[in-house]
């Protein structure tokens, strides 16, 4: 989903889910998107994922696109490695809440 399509999907649809993705050996964050019928979206410029360096150019994207609230989810390659199913999606151990 390119930037601009976001701002227009966030400007006429109230239910969706936006995710702060990172995973433990990076540094670097994606913003996914999932809607109502659950199709996740990552967020693209020009057809490429969009990389984001800090947290802090994360909250200034989605402010701008009129987003206050997401969830920081780490990936970890932890319980993959041990032969446990992984819990991204449980919001008690994997996400947390950001507002901003």
């Amino acid at each position: 989903m390119e930037l601009s399509d976001l701002k227009a999907f966030v400007g006429h649809q109230d239910n969706f889910e936006i995710r702060v993705i990172t995973h433990a050996s990076s540094r670097f964050y994606q913003i996914e998107m999932e809607d109502v019928e659950g199709n996740r979206h990552m967020l693209t410029r020009r057809g490429k994922p969009m990389l984001f360096r800090s947290l802090d150019d994360v909250y200034l994207e989605l402010k701008r696109s009129g987003i206050h609230r997401a969830y920081l989810v780490q990936y970890d390659a932890h319980d993959e490695m041990i032969g446990r199913a992984t819990h991204y999606r449980d919001p008690l151990t994997s996400r947390m809440p950001l507002v901003f």
